[in-house]
């Protein structure tokens, strides 16, 4: 039997994603991010045609590295102006049953014992849909804006992102009984007091010597999902996550990655066929391929090449303003500092002949030119269902050009022709989305670190 493909659709509360100058195209609806219908009418789309979640993408600051200011995004729309994405959540549920909800929140700029009680009450009020996207955050603008003298140094923000997961495994896994919420009229007892534990963690970044504020949820943990690709963050995603949001460029690079990521979940004690993997895609489709190509033609003549350099400056830490040919050719053979996955594709890009810098934009168009697909829902298909079998990958992070009419396209095309083939699903299981992506139950697999946590029992009552 065919491996299922799984499918989420990315979305962030603002004007664009990372389809730069998209908005200006005659097709494209950007001011919908602020309009409830919009929301609500997308969830109930995407479950119709049965993908397993909406994965909000979010930011906490401008995007100001290129050019060392805010002004280009402010211009371009670029993740901004951007509203809090877990606000959507309890509106969308309530008009589906089955789609999950994987939504982007920082363990740098939060706290683990606010955060706990967020994802709880998310994911109570749907029923277990619930997934955290996890984050320690790049941007500097964030760091300055939330009190920061400077932003924490790469691989110290997952230090203290293991002791934040740390703390929260304690109060969602660890905290509350299973039969700690009795509801006793006769004995006028809601809940059991022995059975509601401290946790009295004390750490080198935190301090929380109490109980969780919430009960215990459908899930308990959410689904934990994490974007990581640098060394450090690999090894956080391997330690922790179940699922892996990819932005690899080519199937070499996924493969990699995928092999990584599951060789160091192995080392870390967990059966690596429990992290599952999305890379990024996005699908320009149409009756026919010359339709598509056409309409792809008139997305191409809107990308903004300065604002996807700022894009790109942002994702980097590099400021592409400065980068005439010669600078950027020099940064591509000294392959620069915090960039090596970057300037490793922009050096395999440049073997067949010199990048200039408007090249540069045209590969990050739509967050990665390569990530995008062109033509019929047959030829999309083939290509999802080719790149699945070659990489290993469990399913897609599909991606937009323009809202709302390219999740539309591929509702309608594409996924009737993936679940003709076998691919996607055409039925939802019951469950939680824990259940429904691997098939195990609510709970956190053992093995995972989650379920290893323990209490300090020395810890005094709070």
């Amino acid at each position: 039997m065919p491996k299922r493909i799984r499918l989420n659709f990315i979305e962030k509360n603002c004007p664009t994603v990372d389809n730069i100058g998209m908005w200006r195209h005659p097709d494209s609806r950007p001011e919908l991010y602020k309009e409830l219908h919009y929301w609500t009418d997308l969830a109930q789309l995407l479950e119709e045609a049965r993908f397993d979640a909406i994965f909000f993408a979010d930011a906490l600051g401008p995007f100001s590295t290129y050019g060392n200011s805010r002004d280009t995004a402010v211009r371009e729309g670029m993740s901004l102006p951007i509203n809090d994405p877990l606000y959507l959540i309890p509106a969308m549920a309530a008009v589906t049953e089955h789609l999950g909800f994987a939504v982007t929140s920082s363990i740098t700029y939060d706290h683990p014992y606010a955060m706990a009680r967020k994802m709880s009450t998310l994911d109570h009020l749907t029923g277990g849909r619930i997934g955290w996207n996890i984050v320690t955050s790049n941007l500097n603008s964030a760091a300055l804006n939330f009190g920061w003298r400077e932003q924490l140094e790469h691989d110290r923000r997952y230090d203290r992102g293991d002791e934040f997961l740390e703390v929260c495994y304690k109060l969602w896994e660890r905290s509350w009984e299973d039969d700690a919420v009795v509801r006793d009229r006769q004995r006028r007892v809601y809940t059991d007091p022995s059975k509601v534990h401290d946790i009295g963690h004390e750490g080198e970044f935190f301090k929380v010597p109490g109980i969780h504020l919430s009960e215990p949820s459908p899930q308990r943990t959410p689904v934990l999902f994490q974007a990581g690709s640098s060394q450090r963050g690999r090894l956080f995603a391997a330690k922790h996550a179940e699922c892996v949001f990819l932005n690899a460029m080519t199937p070499e690079e996924t493969k990699y990655l995928v092999d990584d990521i599951r060789s160091k979940a192995k080392e870390a004690g967990r059966d690596p066929a429990d992290i599952l993997f999305f890379p990024r895609f996005v699908p320009v489709v149409a009756p026919t391929e010359r339709e598509a190509r056409e309409k792809f033609e008139s997305y191409l003549e809107q990308v903004s090449t300065e604002g996807t350099l700022a894009l790109l400056s942002s994702w980097s830490g590099i400021d592409f303003s400065a980068f005439g040919r010669d600078e950027l050719l020099a940064f591509i053979e000294r392959k620069g500092n915090g960039s090596q996955y970057i300037a490793d594709y922009l050096s395999r890009a440049s073997a067949e002949r010199p990048l200039t810098v408007p090249d540069l934009a045209k590969l990050y168009a739509f967050g990665g030119i390569e990530n995008v697909a062109v033509g019929s829902a047959e030829q999309i298909a083939e290509r999802m269902i080719a790149f699945a079998d070659a990489t290993g990958i469990d399913g897609f992070n599909v991606a937009y050009a323009i809202r709302p009419a390219s999740v539309r396209d591929f509702a309608d095309l594409v996924v009737p022709e993936l679940q003709r083939l076998g691919r996607v699903q055409s039925e939802y299981e019951a469950g939680s989305l824990r259940g429904k992506l691997f098939g195990h139950g609510d709970r956190l697999k053992p093995g995972h670190p989650g379920t290893r946590t323990e209490l300090n029992a020395n810890a005094p009552t709070s």
